[in-house]
Order: structure tokens, then sequence, then C-alpha cells
């Protein structure tokens, strides 16, 4: 690299001020860590790349804001070696980890094509999980 790069590793569990925060492995291909940033009284959950997990589900426990990939359509093609979610599982994740607020991200683009495509994805979520939202750019969630 054309400049100087630190790595700094963080303990599993991290409980200095001012904030606290705790990762975990998520289901992927290669190593992904989630997070559990707790601030205030509020907790925000961030599980980027991911299969459906236990992992998942312990980082959300009660949050304040699941925010979570959803690269996959339900029924589309999965790939095991490469694991993802779709909206079906990230809704279930937020429903078992009793979250307030699910965020879906991290959409594939290759597989949802158009911003309707990902506002469909959102509907369909709610079934499942009444408070969810397909991130947009610029938007601001209060908590």
């Amino acid at each position: 690299m054309p400049y100087p790069i630190k790595f700094y590793e963080l303990p599993k569990e991290n409980n200095k001020p001012p904030f606290l925060v705790k990762s975990n492995f998520l289901r992927h291909s290669s190593p992904c860590l989630g997070y559990r940033f707790e601030l205030d009284g509020k907790i925000i959950t961030y599980c980027p790349d991911t299969g459906f997990c236990e992992n998942a589900i312990e980082l959300a426990k009660n949050a304040d804001l699941l925010i979570t990939e959803c690269a996959l359509k339900v029924g589309g093609l999965r790939y095991e070696g490469w694991p993802h979610l779709n909206l079906e599982e990230a809704a279930k994740i937020a429903k078992e980890a009793k979250a307030k607020k699910l965020t879906l991200i991290h959409f594939d683009a290759s597989i949802y094509q158009t911003l309707k495509e990902r506002e469909e994805a959102e509907k369909l979520a709610k079934k499942i999980f009444h408070n969810t939202f397909a991130a947009r750019d610029d938007m601001e969630i209060k908590i």
C-alpha cells in the first residue's frame, strides 16, 4: 500500500467508555464479524455479510436497531459456500432477537436491480417483522 496501515486488535468484548462493544463471528465464507454497540441506553447491532446463524441472533438480542444484509431474494439461488441472508431470514433474526427495528442493507445489485425491488423486499419482510426498513441513501433512523 502507498500509505501506512495500522491494525488494532480489539477484544471480543470491550466494556470501557465511551460505549460498550461486543463482537462475534458470523456465518460467511471468510471471517466476518458482527457488532453490538451499547451507548446511552441504546443498542445498535450491525451484521454485515452472513448467513442465518445463532451469533447474529445473540448480538441482536433486544437491540433498538438491527442493521443487517439482505443480499438474496426468498427462493433465489443459494450457494452454501458463500452464505448470505434473504429478507425472510433477516426478519427472522430480528423477530427471534426481539429487536425493535430492522434495517435491510447490502442488497446484491445483480439480484435487486431497482429500488422498487428493494421496496418490495421491505414490504415482504414487514409481514414477518413489522418494523422493517430497506436502507436508502441519506436515510436517518431515530432510535
